[in-house]
Order: C-alpha cells, then sequence, then structure tokens
C-alpha cells in the first residue's frame, strides 16, 4: 500500500457527459469557476457536488460532466487543488509560522488533518509540513521579525 492511500485514477467513460450541450457545459463551468473559485465556497468543508448543484439549479450528473469536460477532473480534485493553493500560501506566510498543520487544515476547508496531508502529498509530492520545512530552508529570512514601522518621536 502507498503512502497516504494515493491510487492512480482510472479513466471512467460516463455516457451521460455526451448528452450535455457544448452552450450548457459552457454556460455551467463559468457558474462553477464563479461560485466555487470567486466566492471561494471551496473553504467550506461542507459545501458538495450537491450543495453546488442546488444552488446552480441542476443535478450532480451535470457538475460531474462540467468537471469531466471542461476541467478534466473530478469535483473533490477540483476543490482539493484551490485549497492547496491556499494552504501553500498560509504555510510560507510569516505571520502563520507558529500555525500547527490541524489549523492550516481548517483554514483551508479540509475536515481533518489527514485528508489535508493525502491531498497535499497528492498535488505536491511532499508532505505540508516538508513543503514549509522546504520554504523556510531556501528563505530563512522569513524567520526574521518584520522591522517595526513608525515616526520616531522629535527630541525636544
Amino acid at each position: 500500500m502507498s503512502k497516504y492511500n494515493i491510487v492512480e485514477l482510472k479513466e471512467k467513460k460516463a455516457e451521460y457527459r455526451s448528452l450535455v450541450s457544448p452552450q450548457t457545459l459552457d454556460e455551467l463551468s463559468e457558474s462553477v469557476l464563479q461560485i466555487l473559485v470567486m466566492n471561494k465556497k471551496y473553504l467550506d468543508k461542507d459545501y458538495s457536488a450537491l450543495k453546488l448543484a442546488r444552488e446552480l439549479g441542476t443535478n450532480t450528473r451535470y457538475i460531474s460532466a462540467v468537471m469531466g469536460a471542461k476541467f478534466h477532473q473530478n469535483y473533490t480534485t477540483f476543490v482539493n487543488y484551490y485549497r492547496i493553493q491556499d494552504a501553500k500560501s498560509i504555510l510560507t506566510d510569516r505571520r502563520y509560522l507558529d500555525l500547527r498543520m490541524t489549523s492550516v487544515s481548517e483554514m483551508v476547508g479540509f475536515a481533518n488533518r489527514q485528508s489535508f496531508y493525502a491531498a497535499f502529498f497528492r498535488l505536491e509530492g511532499i508532505t505540508p509540513r516538508d513543503y514549509r520545512m522546504e520554504y523556510i530552508a531556501h528563505h530563512p529570512d522569513v524567520l526574521k521579525a518584520p522591522a517595526k514601522r513608525g515616526r520616531k518621536k522629535k527630541e525636544a
């Protein structure tokens, strides 16, 4: 068994995907991007493909068709990509260096640390902790306290 239970995805052919018109796919893909990415619904751990479908007035098969045809991935992989991008920003931000991985995983919408680690490793090929440590090793100045800005008081 591989580390973090990562298995290779098998290509599946779903007949209903070919029944969705290209115009509908375009419209739905724009709406999916607006809701999930622009409105950052991917940060909500409880926001599912079913909730997205209901919000768009469609069903999960159409959401699945859009994800496959337009984004070449499934709903979970799509959402996790954006979560991991946010996590990478948090992991390398000096304001959050003392944050534990469980807190980072919650901030970006994962239900638990294990699923965060598995998704991160699947996309980046490295654990979140190792990612942070590599960043710090290459950017040691991130550990330095920022210089305080402010006015100097005039002496009388």
